[in-house]
């Protein structure tokens, strides 16, 4: 491997420590934004060109030169490891010299790495949002898919994990249908801060040549530019700021995680995962594990993790560029990588759980997941809340004790507790009533979890046209 030079020793007399070197190096990773970068710098070529820095002929040149950079790159395996390069802004340089000579060293006239790593962090960063959103997108369609190929099946709501009142399952993969809808709006809107182009920005004060920032901004698809020199260069809010929302991502999958856990298991039963998204025990021959799902709730941790080591990095930083901030490549690398392979896995997992509709919907009918509708029941017939509330409490009570359900008891029982009480009760019990009634918008009857998915999947539909 042949040693590079690097951009910045015209004032050192001494070579660098190997030990210093190798903890100061971030080839070994930031070479993710090679492309970005490379494509940052042949827009930047042109900026040069206009500014009247280069000529045509030398900015043809170099940005030949770039792009062959980066064809080689492509077919060749061992090309990043042919070069101990300090980052991938020296080895995309060092290459480029290799290729056009001298006239390459003109490149970066007027910029700095400072402004350069924003840059190419930014292009690569609103890719990966982008394709995330779509992974996302993709997470949420197998929830569609499972509503629709269960909408019959209900199963228990909890509250403190106890049974509290009837759902449909459809209703249950909506709930994370909007979470992730909320998810993907988080990071359209991280997109639109990250889409600003700091180049141009230089070290901290701005360049003296007269580079047009907003056309160059315009060529690398930017919205914009940054509008002061000092914040482009020292800004990590955006990077910040995408993890948080992978954050959030994950809280949402871990908690999926979690239900389709305890609804595995054997205590509850809801639900089988099908053997392709289930491993086994070395030691105990029954077991079926569900361990993609625990990895998911277990590497939200790792996230929270990045995010918190971003806030702290950043936190005490003067102005302007510190080499701290070397430290937000691998927090949001790996973000966009667990993040990406986790929403990927739930939607597996998803497409490869079958529901137990039969014991889901035995589950719903006891344990008195009915008693707000016998309390309702009363308020409409003029009895306060409050006071039907504690009636229906002492009716639980006793039918606690007869080993019954509410709707197992009879008439002159429930009567013995409230006059008030009629026939008409049993239907208002029923289980498909008790669904019925909750008819309000966003609300688990069966006419209106249908409307919601006809528009959840008319909503998705729209994004392919």
């Amino acid at each position: 491997m042949k040693e590079s030079e690097n951009l910045w020793g015209g004032r050192f007399t001494e070579s660098a420590n190997k030990t210093f070197a190798e903890f100061n190096n971030s080839f070994k990773f930031d070479r993710r934004l090679f492309s970005a970068d490379v494509r940052a710098s042949i827009a930047y070529c042109d900026g040069l060109f206009h500014a009247g820095v280069v000529t045509r002929l030398e900015a043809e040149r170099i940005k030949n030169g770039l792009s062959t950079i980066l064809k080689r790159a492509d077919y060749n395996q061992n090309y990043f490891d042919e070069i101990a390069a300090e980052d991938v802004h020296s080895f995309i340089e060092t290459r480029l010299v290799q290729l056009v000579g001298e006239v390459g060293k003109k490149l970066h006239t007027g910029r700095s790495r400072n402004d350069q790593v924003s840059t190419a962090f930014r292009l690569w960063l609103r890719e990966k949002i982008t394709e995330l959103s779509k992974i996302a997108r993709d997470a949420q369609q197998s929830l569609i898919d499972s509503a629709e190929k269960n909408r019959a099946a209900i199963l228990p709501g909890y509250t403190h994990l106890q049974r509290a009142q009837p759902i449909l399952w459809a209703h249950w993969c909506l709930a994370y249908y909007e979470k992730l809808a909320r998810d993907r709006e988080r990071l359209d809107e991280v997109w639109r801060r990250v889409n600003v182009s700091p180049l141009g920005a230089a070290a901290l004060a701005g360049t003296s040549f007269e580079i047009d920032r907003e056309a160059v901004a315009r060529d690398l698809g930017f919205e914009g530019v940054t509008a002061n020199s000092l914040d482009s260069v020292s800004d990590r809010d955006f990077a910040v700021e995408f993890v948080g929302a992978g954050c959030l991502i994950m809280v949402h999958l871990s908690r999926l995680a979690e239900d389709l856990i305890l609804y595995a298991s054997t205590e509850f039963g809801f639900i089988e995962l099908s053997d392709a998204v289930s491993t086994g025990s070395s030691l105990m021959p029954q077991k079926k594990n569900p361990d993609a799902l625990e990895l998911i709730r277990g590497k939200a941790g790792r996230i929270f993790g990045h995010h918190t080591a971003l806030l702290a990095m950043m936190k005490g930083l003067p102005l302007a560029y510190n080499k701290d901030m070397q430290e937000d490549k691998e927090a949001v690398f790996d973000t966009v990588d667990t993040v990406s392979s986790c929403l990927q896995v739930a939607k597996i997992v998803l497409e490869n759980t079958r529901v137990n509709a039969e014991k889901t919907r035995i589950a719903a009918a006891k344990g008195y997941l009915n008693a707000t509708e016998l309390a309702d029941y009363l308020v409409q017939r003029n009895v306060p809340f409050r006071t039907a509330h504690e009636t229906v409490g002492k009716i639980v009570l006793y039918a606690i004790s007869k080993g019954k359900e509410l709707n197992e008891l009879g008439l002159e029982e429930l009567k013995g507790f409230s006059e008030n009480i009629e026939s008409d009760i049993f239907d208002a019990l029923s289980l498909e009533q008790t669904l019925a009634s909750k008819n309000q918008i966003g609300g688990t009857a069966p006419e209106r979890v249908f409307e919601a998915l006809e528009h959840a999947k008319e909503s998705l539909a729209r994004e392919e046209n």
